[in-house]
Order: structure tokens, then sequence, then C-alpha cells
């Protein structure tokens, strides 16, 4: 990222309260906010006030994701539900833990119902149910992990379980967030084994229709997961076993168990694990000594719902509080279980299928959609170069990289579906051309909606007139110049990609005028599962106290979670004037509220020392006032030191002689 430089955690609670829930003297919206599943009843400005809420909560979402991320999934989520099929979104399992954070998870739930998603709703409520046991003198026995259910057990159970069910409702109510307790009615269970476990049930069927009649109602439906026999004999059902066999009839995209660890973890590193393959993963996991007991069972449950799902239907274990970045971010915050495919790797056409890879080409290449390339031209390029063509079984993500004897590699074509995309299948796909090439250059177009990915994955990139060249593997730009020359001599990336000047002109990164951006050595941003270090010139622990005005989107969630992972660099204040009063997502030191400064306060606050170093991510022409003001508060100073850092994205002062113009790592002071 280039920049001018002059050098003398998550909680909505606030913003669902603040922002988005009603007035208390209002009643609850009478029409929830997604149109196409609830027939229009509504006064306009009840249905003006509805989107309003959607358009708060959708720009809110854009500070913990891009906005083309946030975007996209909430297109596929909406569309996945429709009037005949409501409830084809998510089915959410909640743990008896994450019932005692009744608040945060009725605000996490209050989102997406603003947004016009609709979530089914099931929960436990085993430790609830352990302490009333306890109390009551009732000693709790479990044969093979199973709860035996005596009629005394259960009569506390089902107390329990409508007791905690009505705190959840009666929480999102009080958000103003329809919602429907469902207590019977969906589960219906034959005797697991009455001699050995007592009223303990095996889930027989299930009746969706109370369900999706909640959802058409504009209601989230809250399930417990008691079931009835045939005979009206209530029966306890694990709630996990329950919300498997729920979403087997509901075949939703997304299945959430929300526990209060935030994930499944290895067993000897403790890391996280991010994703599970389980085509082309289950096989090897089962046999590590580290998985067993409840691990090994929790896989082959999954294994066993995913088998009975959709391809595209994916197991998500998150905290509550991770909920949105989950659904809403291509990283993801938790562990994601799904089906895949196996990847394979191919050096011919025949191995793939000509004809397969020939409609795929037609269907998602750009440059073949746009007139540029024809698909014939794209095969027949194949004919001069060695290749390696990877990808899934279905073909849902294809990546070709052509690799001639002694050069660089060059990823040609990486051709996704919205399922590959969304599935993760494409960095799947990434990651075994990574194993194979320590070295990649690849292009990306600026209409490209996954742009972000591209950068978020590259070491270095360089971006003019809306194309990007990205690379890995390379760090030392003198080697990035001497490979695009090389590039342009063999004409294998076209120029319109490359950071050359004129034909027959040397290359030189960063000096071709009238480029957009120059060249930009990037450090990745952080993904789960990895630390980062950083270089600092100084010795001096001391902390720093920085200012960000602007900066919403990606610039702001990128600089967000550098100053977050920053060990000595604090973010006290960050301005944005649609955002005023939400909080700050992503930055997880302290918690930080949006604030809209004048120009007045920010003179202000640089006469008090209040702030080490600003940070102006605004458009160009936006710039000069607040630089001014610092100047004056700098002069105003009492004690005696000179002014504040301030680091300027945009344009504005690329020529001015007292400021640094480039990367910022260049710049010492």
């Amino acid at each position: 990222m280039h920049a001018i430089a002059r050098v003398p955690k998550f909680s909505p609670r606030a913003a669902i309260r603040a922002g988005v829930a009603p007035a208390p003297r209002l009643p609850a919206p009478r029409l929830a906010p997604h149109p196409p599943l609830v027939p229009v009843r509504s006064l306009t400005s009840a249905s003006s006030a509805a989107q309003t809420d959607r358009d708060t909560i959708t720009r809110l979402l854009y500070s913990i994701g891009t906005k083309r991320e946030v975007e996209r999934y909430l297109r596929i989520f909406s569309s996945s539900a429709d009037a005949s099929h409501p409830a084809k979104f998510a089915v959410i399992k909640v743990g008896g833990a994450v019932l005692d954070q009744v608040d945060e998870l009725a605000i996490n739930l209050s989102f997406l119902y603003r947004v016009g998603l609709y979530p089914v709703v099931l929960h436990g409520a085993g430790p609830q149910l352990n302490t009333i046991i306890e109390t009551a003198g009732v000693v709790p026995n479990y044969i093979d992990g199973i709860r035996v259910t005596d009629a005394k057990t259960l009569q506390i159970a089902r107390r329990v379980f409508l007791d905690e069910n009505l705190k959840l409702v009666a929480a999102l109510e009080k958000l103003g967030t329809r919602a429907r307790p469902i207590t019977s009615g969906v589960f219906t269970a034959d005797y697991l084994d009455k001699e050995k476990y007592g009223l303990v049930g095996k889930i027989t069927k299930v009746d969706k229709r109370p369900v999706e009649a909640a959802i058409r109602a504009g209601a989230l439906p809250i399930l417990t997961s008691l079931a009835e026999s045939d005979a009206g004999q209530i029966l306890n059902v694990n709630a996990d076993i329950a919300a498997g066999e729920l979403a087997k009839e509901l075949e939703p995209m997304k299945i959430v168990f929300l526990n209060d660890k935030g994930g499944m973890f290895h067993g000897i590193t403790g890391e996280k694990l991010d994703t599970i393959n389980l085509d082309e993963e289950y096989d090897e996991l089962m046999k590590q000594s580290w998985v067993k007991y409840g691990t090994k069972l929790k896989l082959r449950e999954f294994k066993e719902l995913l088998d009975h799902l959709p391809r595209s239907s994916s197991v998500a274990v998150i905290s509550v509080d991770a909920l949105q970045r989950e659904l809403f971010t291509d990283s993801g915050a938790g562990t994601l279980i799904r089906r895949g495919y196996k990847l394979f790797r191919h050096q011919t056409l025949d191995s793939v299928g000509a004809d397969r890879l020939r409609q795929v080409i037609h269907d998602r290449d750009p440059d073949v959609l746009s007139g540029e390339e024809s698909v014939t031209g794209v095969l027949n390029g194949l004919k001069d170069t060695p290749y390696t063509i990877y990808g899934d079984e279905p073909l849902d993500v294809v990546a070709i990289v052509a690799h001639p004897e002694g050069e660089i590699p060059i990823l040609t074509k990486l051709l996704a579906s919205r399922t590959g995309v969304m599935n993760g299948i494409v960095d799947n796909v990434f990651n075994a051309i990574k194993k194979d090439h320590r070295k990649l250059f690849w292009t990306a177009r600026a209409d490209d909606e996954n742009r972000a990915w591209h950068f978020e994955r590259a070491d270095g990139s360089f971006t003019r007139a809306g194309k990007s060249l990205f690379w890995y593997g390379v760090h030392d730009v003198r080697e990035v110049e001497e490979i695009v020359k090389g590039f342009e001599q063999k004409g294998r990336i076209s120029r319109t990609y490359l950071p050359v000047g004129p034909s027959g002109a040397s290359p030189r990164l960063g000096s071709i005028p009238g480029s957009v951006r120059s060249f930009s050595t990037m450090v990745r941003r952080r993904l789960p599962g990895t630390s980062r270090g950083y270089a600092n010139a100084a010795s001096t622990t001391e902390e720093k106290r920085v200012a960000l005005i602007g900066a919403r989107g990606y610039t702001g969630q990128a600089l967000t979670s550098l100053l977050s992972s920053h060990p000595h660099l604090n973010l006290t204040h960050v301005s944005s004037r649609q955002l005023k009063g939400f909080p700050l997502i992503g930055y997880t030191k302290s918690q930080v509220a949006y604030s809209d400064l004048s120009v007045q306060d920010v003179e202000r606050m640089e006469k008090d020392g209040e702030v080490d170093a600003w940070i102006m991510a605004l458009p160009n022409g936006v710039c000069k006032p607040f630089v001014d003001a610092i100047d004056r508060g700098t002069a105003q100073r009492a004690d005696g030191k000179s002014g504040s850092v301030i680091v300027d994205l945009s344009a504005d002062y690329r020529f001015e002689g007292e400021w640094t113009y480039g990367l910022p790592g260049e710049a010492t002071s």
C-alpha cells in the first residue's frame, strides 16, 4: 500500500441498541424485512424503517469484510430461500453453555433478522439441567455418554428447556426481533433403548411445517430438542443429533454449531482447525492419534450429516461472537467442515475432459466473456508450453499453471463458480498450487468481484488502469524487474498488466508516469491461525496512539487488522460520519466506537497531545482541512513537543516538499 507521510473485540450490542433497535415505546415490527417470504401488510413507513435497518446493518457488516464479500454472501443466502422453502438459509444449534450469553446470542441473531435472513435455532440446556438436577438431589447417570432419563429427570428437563427457550425468545423480542417458541410438534421419536436409557428417544420423523410457518409469519423459530413418541410420550433427545436430523429435512446452506470454544482444535498443537474437507481429509484424520473420543465422534457425525445433504451445505463450529464473521467473510472465524471434493492435477486436456474444460472456459473466463479471447485460442495456447491443470471433480474451480522449463510459473487461469468461492474450494486449489510452485505470478482485472482475495494471497502487486499483476515468493524488487522484463520479451503476460513503459523502454517499477499505483510490496493480512512479527527501527517499546480518519470497507479493515496485531500501536480514535456510534469491528485490544471528528475536534486533540499519529484514509481533495487543523494544534501545544506524524493515503500531498512519498517502510525518522 502506498502512503504519503509527513514525519516530524466485536460486540454488536451497542449497534443494535443505538442504531438499529426500535425506540422502546414502539411495538415490535409486524413485518419481517424479507419481502419474498412474508405478505406485505404493513404501512409504507414500517417498510421503509425495515429497509433502513437492513441498510444500516449491511453497512456495519462492511467493517468485518469487504463490501463485495458481504454483498455476495447476502445475495447467496437471501436467494437460498423462497416462499415455498423458507428455511433454506441455516440451522443454528446453540449449546447450553452459550445460553449463558443469551443477550450476546440474541443480538447476533437479530443482526441476521435485520438483513432479512431467518435461521432456524435449536438449543440444548445441558449445563443448566445439570445444575438444577444436582440441586434437586438427583444423581446424573450416564451410559455410553448418554444421559439416562427417568421420569423425575424428564420432568426437570422439560421445565428447564421451556425456561431457557422463553429467555431467548424474550431477549429477541426485546430487540424488536420477532421470535416464535416451538417446544413440541417437530420431532417424533421411538425409544432408543427403554430398558437401558429410559426416556431417551431416537428421532424417526421431522415435521418442518411449524418451522416454516414461523418464518412465513416473519418470526425466528426457536426450538428445543425434546421429541414425542407416537403415543404422545415426551422423550429426551441429544440436541446435536436433533439439529442434524432437522438439517437433513430442511437441507440448509449452513449448519452452525455454537459453542464456547469457538471451533475444533488440533489435539497436539492446540491450533484451531480452520477448514476440514471431508472427502480429501476424513480417512487420514481418523487415523491420527489425537483424533479420539469426542473429536472422533463429532467428525463421524458431521460426515454422516453432510453425506445426506447437497454439496453446497457446510457445517461451522464457532463461538457466538464470531457468527457474523463466519457467515459473511471468506476467511471465516471458526472451523468450517464441508464435503468438498478430492483435488486433481493433470498435464493433459484429455485427463480433465476437453469438452468439460471448454464449457468452463466458455462460461467463466472473463477474457472470453468480454470477447478479448476465444475458447479455441485459450486451448491452443496450452499446446505451446508445459502446463498443469488443477481443480476439483465437478470443476467448481479450475486453475491452469504454465511452467516452461527453467522459467517462472504463471497462473494463467483461475476460474471459479459461485459454489467454488463460497465453499472455499478456491483456497484448496491455490494451496495445492503453492505446494508445487515456490514462486508464482498471476493477473486479475478490476471487475473481478474476488479481487481482495488476490491481494490477501500475494507478496507483491502492481496495479494500473484497472489491471493488477500479483506474485508470491519473490521479495527483491530487482528480481521482480528482471522477471517482468522476461515476461514482456517473451509475451508470456499481456503488456497491459506489466509495469513497463513505452515499447522498448526498460521497465522500472514505481517510475511509470500516469500509473494509478506503482509497485506495492504487501504484507499479507493476518489469516486465522497465523502470527505476524514486526521489525521496529527503534528499540523503544513505548506504545503510540493512532487516530484513523475515514477508511470504511477494505482499507479500514486492513488497517484495523494491522493495528490490532501490532505490539506498540494502539488505535484510540476512528472517525466515520456514516458509522458514528457503532462499535469498531475487528479491533481486539480495546473497545473503540466510531466517532465523527470535526476539524475543530482534530485541532483540539493535536493541541492536547491526545494522538501520536494520524492516518488520513480519505478521498483525494478532502484531506487538507484536517492537515491544516493538525498544524494549528501543533503550534498551540504547551508541551513543546513536535507535532504528530501524519500518514495520508490519498494523492493530495504527493509532490509536497515536506512530505515523504512512497512505501512507509522506506521512511525513517
